[in-house]
């Protein structure tokens, strides 16, 4: 508990850069790539995350009577519900139907990226009521600045209940994770399969093989700027496909692989020498999480090779715990990757509001719960092989 003589201030800053990165990750720990300074920064000194593109940084601290950082949390004030991937835009809609003014808000998060990790973060050693300290300065300050809400999304589960307890509003969504049951090889997770199933992911490796397609894993300084310049090519062709307006700019890339290169996995398929499609992929303590992908040619199953198939092979090699895809996509589970939950906490401050979201997120948790189960039978794995 914290001690009531005990001196610690709450503070707020808009930029990475006027923290010392070594204070940040002492809370941080080592494990989750996306919550270091070095990730967050690399956002904000790209100009990807700044308030022209609508995210002016509102990070919390904690700091003793020492100037010592205890606590952090990613924080940001927003103009626009964009690449959050927790969707409230119906929110947003009701809210100024009815007259009221729903932006800006405030977010915790990871901008762009779907990851479960810690939003409220401490010094190792540290108690609940530091956690609770900073739910509480932000509360704070979203009364202060007179926003509609704030909202944390893809916080672990354990902050996800101490929200709750301090009266937060809960969300359940899902993804599709791949965990490793200790195979050696990939034939090894093959097994573990249904035989039909095990039929269709050979049948799809084959076919992109007899494509021509090989692939190489490149890792940290195995990485060259004209491996990001291919990238960025077919990120863009994704993007303009599939999403609209893109979110990141050729320099965050970069500026990615100067900060975190020893992070970064980028699976490259190569036709005649050529690169024509890669996937990138971040690496943390027990997990590679796939994060973008795209290509400039179009070959059969060459998606779910680069990006499901390549990632398992690689976490396998590198005894990585679980693979986390991305957002979005059932059509992963034929492939191995499960029904996971995620979360999602939110404070709204129009008690009419608050009402009729808590009412929506009722029916909406009820609904995933039996999604996520019904999901769950149609698990690939043979029934003596199903994980716990």
């Amino acid at each position: 508990m914290l001690d009531n003589r005990e001196a610690i201030s709450i503070g707020v800053i808009e930029r990475l850069a006027d923290v010392p990165a070594g204070a940040w990750d002492a809370c941080v720990g080592t494990n989750n790539p996306f919550v270091r300074h070095a990730f967050l920064k690399t956002f904000e000194d790209s100009g990807t995350v700044c308030p022209d593109t609508g995210w002016l940084g509102q990070h919390m601290i904690i700091e003793d009577g020492m100037g010592g950082i205890r606590a952090c949390a990613p924080f940001y004030l927003k103009s626009h519900s964009y690449g959050e991937y927790v969707f409230d835009w119906a929110w947003a809609d009701a809210c100024e139907r009815a007259g009221g003014r729903y932006y800006p808000k405030l977010q915790s998060a990871i901008p762009f990226t779907p990851v479960t990790g810690p939003r409220l973060m401490v010094r190792p050693g540290e108690t609940e009521p530091l956690r609770e300290a900073l739910l509480g300065g932000m509360v704070q300050l979203a009364e202060r600045l007179e926003v509609s809400s704030f909202h944390i999304t893809f916080p672990t589960q354990d902050e996800w209940k101490l929200m709750g307890d301090v009266g937060l509003l809960q969300r359940i969504g899902q993804q599709y994770h791949w965990n490793n049951d200790g195979y050696a090889t990939f034939d090894d997770f093959l097994s573990a399969l249904s035989s039909r199933k095990r039929k269709a992911i050979r049948k799809e490796r084959r076919a992109v093989t007899d494509h021509g397609i090989h692939f190489r894993q490149r890792v940290g300084a195995d990485i060259t700027e004209s491996h990001w310049d291919a990238f960025y090519h077919f990120y863009l062709d994704t993007s303009d496909r599939k999403w609209g307006p893109t979110y990141l700019n050729r320099e965050f890339f970069s500026r990615l692989h100067e900060n975190m290169g020893d992070n970064v996995v980028l699976i490259m398929a190569e036709n005649e020498g050529q690169p024509v499609g890669a996937a990138l992929n971040l690496i943390g303590g027990d997990t590679l999480y796939g994060r973008y992908w795209g290509c400039s040619e179009h070959f059969k199953f060459l998606h779910f090779e680069t990006c499901y198939y390549q990632a398992i092979d690689f976490a396998i090699t590198h005894k990585l715990a679980r693979v986390e895809a991305g957002a979005q996509g059932p059509h992963k589970i034929q492939r191995g990757y499960l029904p996971t939950p995620t979360y999602s906490a939110h404070w709204i401050a129009d008690p009419a509001l608050r009402g009729a979201v808590a009412y929506f997120l009722d029916d909406e948790r009820r609904e995933i719960e039996l999604d996520r189960h019904e999901l769950t039978q149609s698990s690939p794995f043979r029934k003596d092989a199903q994980r716990a």
